[in-house]
């Protein structure tokens, strides 16, 4: 099985003319499952990754196998950890967010539902225009680092895209979910700015969507809490934007509550 797979390997490799046969040697053998397994990890295919990994270490044994099984393990959580997170914020991208809200809402059950909070900074076009992009890229930062703040246990902050942010509460309801957005745009608001530039102050506008058990897919449940972001916005920014569970009238939270002008958008989960 084991020689099979690497000849698999060797003719799968490119035709450079210096590989003709299947390497004979357990170090040569156990260097193409390794170089698989770090292709595989790339890819993403964790489970072949690691089974590539264990024959590489077999044919290693006495070689300090488990010290070599060790590093190759560090590096490929350490390889898979950075496949997960944005390169310039460093927090989760949204390529993990789509896979964890799709696993998030596929689980049986969730006591409390799943809650997404979706958050655009405010003007952030302006903050460009007006300091450059290298300027915009340290208040991307600095945002990330205010919403991470007081996050609870098992929920995440992800880059959506572009000046956007998701955050993902499990198991909380939506008047958690919106206490906590809440929390966060005060936190934002009040954050001294300064520091980057004495002109500078950002808010932002937040969109609260929930899901109870199966009812929402991620798609409709990205699409409604995108929807309720635009309403903070359109409402006059600086704002937590939710559909209030009885009625299912869109209420702004905090002091923004009492605005007068608060737009109805059709319902986009069920």
């Amino acid at each position: 099985m084991e020689t099979g797979t690497v000849r698999t390997l060797v003719h799968e490799a490119p035709a450079s003319g210096e590989i003709e046969v299947p390497p004979t040697s357990p170090h040569a053998r156990a260097a193409l499952h390794t170089a698989a397994a770090e292709r595989l990890a790339a890819e993403g295919v964790w489970e072949q990754a690691y089974d590539h990994l264990h024959a590489a270490v077999r044919l290693l044994q006495g070689v300090s196998a488990h010290d070599e099984l060790d590093r190759l393990r560090r590096e490929h959580a350490e390889a898979r950890e950075q496949s997960r997170r944005d390169s310039l914020t460093a927090s989760y991208n949204r390529r993990y967010l789509d896979e964890r809200l799709a696993a998030l809402l596929s689980e049986v059950e969730l006591r409390s539902g799943l809650c997404l909070a979706l958050v655009d900074i405010d003007h952030f076009k302006l903050v460009n225009d007006t300091h450059g992009h290298l300027f915009g890229d340290r208040v991307l930062q600095a945002m990330v680092s205010e919403l991470d703040a007081a996050l609870p246990e098992a929920a995440f902050c992800a880059r959506y895209g572009g000046e956007e942010f998701a955050l993902v509460l499990p198991g909380r309801d939506l008047a958690q979910a919106v206490e906590i957005s809440e929390q966060a745009r005060e936190r934002i608001a009040r954050f001294d700015w300064s520091e980057l530039h004495t002109d500078l102050r950002v808010t932002v506008s937040i969109g609260v969507a929930h899901a109870a058990g199966r009812i929402a897919d991620v798609e409709r449940l990205i699409g409604e809490a995108d929807l309720l972001l635009y309403t903070a916005k359109a409402a006059g920014r600086n704002a937590v934007a939710y559909r209030a569970a009885r009625g299912g009238r869109v209420r702004l939270a905090g002091a923004a509550g009492a605005r007068r002008s608060i737009p109805q958008p059709v319902r986009t989960t069920g």
